[in-house]
């Protein structure tokens, strides 16, 4: 890795727990973005409760794989470029490609299976799901071991993580929830939980570790759209992430600061709230809800 400014050296942990016994090789990470703390959170908790110690086979844990931005609290690295943006990398690229390189070249050939923890970006808060495509047979599959409350279809986006993951033929599980530079308990809670799930269904877990059982399968969302600020203002919005919401429900009001302006933001369709605005400013055009459009 480079180093700061200052010559300060910069590490990037990477855990590894192998058991004697052979088994699959599972990557869990954090922070790929370095203001997604849950993302961080999660990777964290999973070796503080010795889950990341297996019974078979091995457990590779990075909690931060963007260090400089967790220490600059800032998503992108150094050189302004977005880590999930230009992967696989190059060997002599910018610093980000370099780093995304290294990631690609020494870690994912070791690996059969990708636990990705992130969290929506700026002040729009996830409500917690995992991405995979339905292409995808074997990802999708253990998405629904990991059973997150949303299962979102959704294609590959060229130069990302996933995407060069699945280039290589790994299994690989996104997952998103809560929002950045904020750590939420309920949203940590469910993506450990899932994992934990992963695990025990690869046999990888010891009797010790207690595996919580979810009473209701995934809602898949096939479809959804992003619902996007009429007007500049104040926005208010009035659901939240996760509740169903019906066609011309009213959802949101912006307002502008002089008590002129009061528009009622409306749902266009049925379908579930899956991400929220949460900044008390937006821009005309701004997303300000994500919503899907078939629930299931």
């Amino acid at each position: 890795m480079a180093k700061l400014y200052t010559s300060t050296s910069i590490e990037v942990p990477v855990i590894i727990n192998r058991s004697k016994k052979a088994g699959p090789v599972v990557l869990v990470t954090g922070g790929i973005h370095g203001d997604e703390i849950n993302g961080i959170e999660v990777v964290r908790q999973l070796i503080s409760k010795k889950i990341n110690k297996p019974v078979i086979g091995t457990i590779i844990a990075i909690p931060v794989l963007n260090v400089f931005g967790f220490l600059s609290g800032k998503r992108e690295f150094p050189d302004g470029r977005d880590l999930n943006r230009v992967f696989p990398g190059t060997k002599s690229g910018a610093l980000a490609s370099r780093f995304a390189y290294q990631v690609s070249s020494e870690i994912l050939p070791h690996v059969d299976i990708i636990l990705d923890f992130h969290t929506g970006g700026a002040q729009r808060f996830n409500a917690p799901h995992l991405r995979v495509s339905q292409l995808e047979v074997n990802s999708w599959n253990l998405a629904k071991v990991f059973n997150a409350p949303f299962l979102m279809h959704g294609n590959n986006i060229k130069k990302t993580f996933r995407a060069t993951c699945s280039d290589l033929g790994k299994t690989y599980l996104l997952f998103e929830g809560g929002m950045s530079n904020r750590s939420d308990k309920e949203v940590v809670s469910t993506a450990v939980n899932g994992a934990i799930r992963v695990l025990e269904h690869l046999k990888m877990l010891g009797p010790d570790i207690p595996v919580e059982v979810r009473k209701e399968d995934s809602i898949i969302v096939t479809d959804s759209m992003w619902i996007r600020a009429k007007y500049s203002g104040l926005l208010h919005p009035k659901v939240k992430t996760g509740k169903r919401v019906e066609k011309d429900e009213f959802i949101a009001i912006i307002t502008d600061p002089y008590g002129e302006l009061r528009y009622k933001v409306k749902s266009p369709h049925a379908g579930y709230v899956i991400n929220v605005n949460h900044s008390p400013l937006v821009y005309q055009g701004d997303a300000i809800f994500h919503i899907s459009k078939h629930g299931q």
